[in-house]
């Protein structure tokens, strides 16, 4: 029989939380029919006999599981696992679980009726962390996104998934309220993912997504991060580049910011300007809640609409 939600669950080597997130899908009050669709990517500890002590209770509660897998010497990866685990499914909804997450009681309930009323939006939620302070401020941060932000500074581990969603026309929305437990262990899959790759699709994106709606843009940060932010931009954008801005007085004094390896000659010299004196649109690349507020007063204090006059990129 087709189920109507799908909880996708690829597993690698997860037996020391395993447990706690199995159990989490049994403890679902969604009153829809759902299936379990793990798929086990080479596990060499007990995390089937795991799967398989859990297909008894859950299957007797109405869950059914379906069970995949390989016992290759090496795992294929998450990306291949979930991919497995979404082929073998038959829901007309997929919900994603990682093996060392747990899922709050409501979880599925309430995201299948927010993708109920949003039918081509990838559905999220507010999450809280294990342990609570690993990743305290990046936890705020997520929970925080607008709307807007959530198109724009989103990082998932499914990054051009997401990318090419957007593409396509769909939305983002969340759920507000904490409906998931993220575990922050040496081990999880978020680690094995460069940042350089991240950072580079997320350049790429910004330049097809936001850039072409501006002439001209000034970068709010005449730092590190912004100066890897000019010096990662293809030829046309770094052209739009009119200033940076800052509230460092030493680099305002020192007055411009030039690109050494740029190959124009004369090589380009961008303005370093105190941002009361910048000029609008503005790429942001100052990571919030960082200064006592400080960064987000004058923010606001020039009363500027996001995502027409600035966009965040940090």
């Amino acid at each position: 029989m087709k189920a109507h939600v799908s909880i996708i669950l690829p597993v690698h080597n997860a037996e020391p939380w395993l447990d706690e997130c199995l159990r989490s899908v049994l403890q679902q009050d969604f009153e829809g029919t759902m299936e379990l669709s793990v798929f086990n990517d080479a596990s060499k500890d007990k995390s089937g006999a795991i799967i398989e002590k859990w297909r008894v209770k859950l299957e007797d509660s109405g869950v059914h599981v379906i069970i995949g897998g390989h016992d290759s010497p090496s795992p294929r990866g998450v990306g291949y696992s979930k991919n497995q685990a979404v082929a073998q499914s038959s829901g007309s909804y997929l919900c994603f679980l990682d093996s060392d997450d747990v899922m709050m009681p409501q979880r599925v309930r309430l995201q299948h009726e927010a993708a109920v009323q949003h039918p081509s939006s990838i559905i999220g939620c507010r999450v809280r962390r294990d342990p609570p302070n690993s990743t305290e401020r990046y936890t705020r941060w997520i929970n925080q996104l607008t709307p807007e932000q959530l198109l724009t500074q989103g990082v998932p581990e499914d990054l051009l998934f997401f990318y090419e969603h957007l593409r396509k026309g769909g939305g983002v929305i969340r759920v507000d309220q904490s409906l998931l437990l993220y575990r922050h262990h040496p081990q999880a899959a978020t680690h094995s993912i460069l940042e350089t790759t991240i950072w580079t699709h997320r350049v790429r994106f910004l330049e097809e997504r936001a850039l072409p709606r501006w002439a001209a843009f000034t970068i709010w940060n005449a730092g590190k991060q912004g100066r890897r932010l000019y010096r990662s931009l293809t030829a046309t954008s770094k052209r739009k580049v009119v200033a940076f801005c800052d509230v460092d007085e030493n680099k305002i004094r020192k007055g411009f910011y030039c690109h050494e390896d740029s190959e124009e000659r004369p090589k380009p010299r961008i303005p370093i300007l105190h941002f009361r004196a910048a000029q609008p649109p503005f790429v942001i690349c100052v990571k919030l809640d960082l200064t006592g507020g400080a960064f987000e007063d004058n923010l606001r204090s020039l009363h500027l609409q996001e995502g027409q006059d600035f966009l965040h990129f940090s």
